[in-house]
């Protein structure tokens, strides 16, 4: 008899909770956050007179100078590589889209990341020149900034600012 009774309050019991396990199919689920990873620099034309220097006094912006971002994993093989073109100011934005992290500290953006200038469209300052190591690859910096949208989070890592020379200096500016 009471195993009846059991089966029969089992049963109530479904019957009752059944719309409000439907019900919870009707709030929303929360969406997570999606975070980017960023580059940003700016690209110069640097004046003859700081030639061989790392000085950028009276250096002018270069617009659709193009840059690459090489990110390469804990093992030495290149895991992003992409060329992103500057704006009309000389700055680049680069979403690195794709960018993924096998490691998180040793795959972290600033330990294997770097910033080239690959090209300037201006034929009388398109010589690669090493401020801020261009040559090599600029280092990346984390200075704390953070673009933050409903659904969407930025995390911005700069390089130091970047530079093309100009082809025709002359000797007395060595």
């Amino acid at each position: 008899m009471a195993g009846r009774y059991f089966s029969i309050l089992s049963l109530l019991l479904l019957l009752v909770a059944l719309p409000y396990t439907e019900a919870s199919e009707d709030v929303p689920k929360t969406t997570k956050k999606k975070i980017e990873v960023v580059v940003e620099a700016t690209v110069y034309c640097q004046s003859c007179e700081h030639f061989g220097t790392w000085s950028l006094i009276g250096a002018k912006p270069i617009p659709s100078a193009k840059v690459s971002v090489t990110c390469k994993s804990y093992t030495g093989h290149v895991s992003y590589f992409k060329v992103f073109d500057t704006d009309k100011s000389g700055y680049l934005y680069a979403p690195l889209e794709g960018f993924k992290m096998q490691h998180y500290i040793l795959d972290h953006p600033l330990h294997s990341c770097y910033v080239k200038p690959v090209w300037s469209p201006l034929e009388s300052c398109n010589l690669l020149s090493n401020v801020n190591y261009g040559l090599n690859g600029a280092p990346l910096r984390y200075d704390n900034k953070i673009l933050h949208g409903s659904n969407y989070e930025a995390v911005i890592y700069a390089a130091g600012p970047l530079a093309f020379r100009p082809s025709d200096c002359s000797q007395t500016h060595y």
